[in-house]
């Protein structure tokens, strides 16, 4: 099998340093300046390695809009609001919650600075090109750091599962970190480390869980979601984070590796394929408590998107449509809403977050 660029790399790494903790080779393998994914690919459509949900129909960020100028009036309709995105893709999400958001409420268009948080060069200028429209009124940014404070609208679909896990496997001596090592034959493959996890993180008794279970920490993602709350805190707003995962914490090995709209072992082809994990929507919302930030809820993505209305937003597309045509826009809402194979109602989770407090459809209200 012919070796990436990036795996010589990894290899020479392992050789000189030792093995690899998995949150280091998974962010090696996405953010790596020469070789990583996101540095040198443009990942998104049918064209890329995947495609998300905003690419599969328009229906999805109209609906991330209503949601956003619902949350906006709830709080106030405060002036000059920041309409936040972070981890944009093309920008095709952002550009139809800017459509809905100019039908639907003129005066949040007009006052909102629209910034986006992107770290590929790459990425920014696809960006740039969905949003030409809208040019002079978005803003890019490598860094959340550097967006301007004030009331905030954020929106992050499928970023935290790009944030990097630490894996650890249960071994007779107990959990052990999994390592990235060379094998006999110098290839890479999974090992054990002796670093091992505190009790108090694991969401059962270890004696219970057979050797080889995978259990899976993200004090990254950890980080960001608190950079998120502090931002609610200070500002005042909402942030709603769509992602593919599970409500509660658990056992297993969620790494994944997509190539070409297929799945690929994960440590074949570093830097060529995408490098994802699960989401822990239980553990985000335990952030965001802990930060003193309201939990508005955590729905399954077809719960939400009907909740707020999808299927007579879908009766209205179809409208005047040919059979052939609406066929095409019923496919599509149900592929974003409905369960089963190839469909993401089920599996994507959406966790919506306020400071202050406030109720927001499709949630239940906020209990104080």
């Amino acid at each position: 099998m012919t070796e990436t660029p990036l795996t010589g790399k990894i290899k020479a790494l392992i050789a000189a340093n030792g093995p690899l903790s998995v949150t280091d080779f998974f962010a090696i393998c996405l953010a790596d300046p020469e070789h990583g994914y996101y540095q040198t690919r443009q990942p998104f459509g049918r064209e890329g390695d995947f495609v998300t949900a905003p690419e599969i129909s328009q229906l999805f960020g109209e609906m991330i809009g209503i949601f956003l100028v619902h949350a906006w009036q709830r709080h106030g309709m405060p002036a000059n609001p920041r309409l936040i995105e972070v981890g944009p893709g093309r920008g095709t999400m952002m550009a139809d919650i800017l459509r809905v958001i100019g039908k639907l409420a003129p005066n949040l268009y007009q006052s909102a600075g629209v910034h986006l948080v992107e770290t590929s060069v790459k990425l920014q200028a696809v960006q740039k090109e969905t949003l030409a429209i809208h040019a002079g009124r978005v803003h890019w940014h490598q860094s959340f750091d550097t967006v301007p404070a004030g009331f905030t609208l954020l929106a992050a679909n499928e970023l935290f599962d790009a944030i990097p896990v630490r894996q650890f496997v249960k071994t007779p001596g107990g959990f052990r970190e999994r390592m990235v090592v060379l094998d006999e034959t110098g290839n890479l493959a999974f090992g054990v480390g002796p670093a091992g996890i505190e009790r108090a993180l694991l969401p059962s008794d270890p004696a219970d869980i057979p050797d080889g279970v995978i259990f899976e920490i993200a004090p990254a993602r950890q980080a960001v979601m608190e950079t998120l709350c502090e931002r609610l805190k200070n500002s005042g707003g909402t942030a709603i984070i769509i992602d593919y995962g599970s409500m509660v914490t658990g056992f297993g090995d969620t790494l994944q590796a997509v190539l070409k709209h297929e799945y690929d072992p994960p440590l074949a082809h570093p830097g060529e394929a995408d490098l994802t994990s699960h989401v822990d929507f239980q553990h985000l919302a335990e952030v965001a408590r802990n930060a003193g930030v309201a939990i508005n809820g955590c729905l399954r993505q077809g719960d939400f998107l009907y909740g707020l209305g999808l299927e007579q937003r879908v009766q209205a597309l179809c409208k005047g449509k040919d059979n052939a045509m609406a066929a095409l826009i019923r496919t599509a809402a149900s592929r974003l809403a409905d369960e089963g194979e190839g469909k993401m109602g089920e599996l994507f989770k959406v966790l919506a977050v306020s400071s202050p407090a406030v109720d927001l459809l499709p949630f239940r209200p906020v209990q104080n």
